[in-house]
Formats: structure tokens, C-alpha cells, sequence
């Protein structure tokens, strides 16, 4: 995927509190942060198996960091936001014995991942077409466009539940807006040779190739 979980609480700081019900919670337990590394002194799935890594979101005792990097299966470097997932990582408070929940809306952008390269022009279902995900060479640049509609889809979900006219019903109008603003403004380099290198350019829901 373009985006992660971390670039989700950017857009939206207090998206766990508001619609954390939303997301998939795959590790919960207890640990100590010292320094940047937490370690878990009990949880019901180790990290390594639930998949968490770099760009996840973890709440440590009702504060939210991401996590910066995996350890192993009991450990995680976590960090305060960053104004980039490439920043220095910058030291949470330290605690003992608090409470640890690993949240995720990875489902959310699984969905949006696949429209966006449908909208490029490329079937996530076919890897054997000539031009695919991986032919991208900005992927980053379209991490943006891939969080709004990923938030679209959350807080719809949320309006469900509460109703029109709800502060959901607003934020799930305001990023579809948003989403579609981006469309108009985001763009995918893409490698059809296979050299390494963009020859071309393709911007969602549009068919035709622009060559460099």
C-alpha cells in the first residue's frame, strides 16, 4: 500500500479515539518504554506474527505513537509524530507497566489501494500484465491520495452508526471531497520497460499514456 497508518493520524491526530472501532486491533498487552524501544511484558500476539512494522500506530497508556521500526516479537522502536516517517525519531515519555494496543485500518486502505490502481489503469488481480504496482516509481506521491480515501471509507463507517448531519457525516464529506480534489492533482510516474527508470505518466480514471 501507498499510505499507512501513521499517515492517517497526520491527517486525523484523534482518528483512534473518535472511530477506533473502526480499525483491527492486533496486539494488546502490557509494557515499558525507555528511551524509543518499547518492550512488552505480556500481550496475546507477538508482533512479528501480527505483522507490525514500521508505519503502524501503537497506544501506549491512551497516547498514541507510531512505531518507527520492529524489534522482534516483543519489542518496537516507537516515536512521537513525525513530520515524516524518514525523521529522526523522537523519544515518547517513558513508562512501566502501561497499557499497549496496536491499531490498524489496514482493511480500509487495502480497499482504496485497489481503486487507486484500478484508476490507474493497472488490475491488482492480474500480476502478469506488462505494467503493474510495482512498475511505480513514486509511490510516496500518492501515499496522500490513498489516506483521504481511506478516511472517506472510516468515518462513512462512523456515519452509519451516528447518523446525518453527525460530525462522521461531515469528516466522511469532507475527505470525499478531498479525495477527488486530489485526483485531480496527483500523478503516477511509471516504468513500462522495466529499466528502472519513469517514461511515462498516468493520472487516475485517465486512459492515456503522456510519454516523457
Amino acid at each position: 500500500m501507498f499510505a499507512t497508518d501513521r499517515d492517517l493520524l497526520v491527517l486525523e491526530p484523534s482518528l483512534v479515539r473518535d472511530v477506533g472501532w473502526a480499525g483491527q486491533r492486533q496486539v494488546k498487552g502490557s509494557g515499558d518504554v525507555s528511551g524509543t524501544t518499547l518492550t512488552m511484558t505480556s500481550q496475546d500476539v507477538g508482533f512479528e506474527l501480527a505483522e507490525v512494522g514500521a508505519g503502524h500506530i501503537v497506544v501506549v497508556g491512551g497516547v498514541v505513537y507510531e512505531v518507527a521500526a520492529p524489534i522482534d516479537n516483543t519489542s518496537l522502536t516507537i516515536s512521537r509524530m513525525r513530520a515524516s516517517p524518514d525523521g529522526a525519531v523522537l523519544p515518547p515519555s517513558p513508562v512501566t507497566g502501561a497499557t499497549v494496543e496496536v491499531m490498524s485500518f489496514r482493511p480500509q486502505l487495502a480497499v482504496v489501494h485497489g481503486q487507486v490502481l484500478r484508476m490507474l489503469g493497472i488490475d491488482p488481480d492480474a500480476p502478469e500484465q506488462a505494467v503493474s504496482e510495482a512498475s511505480i516509481t513514486n509511490p510516496r506521491s500518492l501515499a496522500l491520495f490513498e489516506a483521504l480515501g481511506a478516511l472517506h471509507l472510516i468515518f462513512a463507517a462512523g456515519a452509519a452508526l451516528a447518523g446525518e448531519g453527525s460530525p462522521a457525516a461531515f469528516k466522511a464529506a469532507m475527505y470525499r471531497d478531498r479525495f477527488g480534489a486530489e485526483r485531480g492533482r496527483v500523478a503516477a510516474r511509471i516504468d513500462t520497460d522495466g529499466d528502472g527508470l519513469a517514461d511515462a505518466t498516468r493520472r487516475p480514471s485517465v486512459a492515456q499514456l503522456f510519454r516523457s
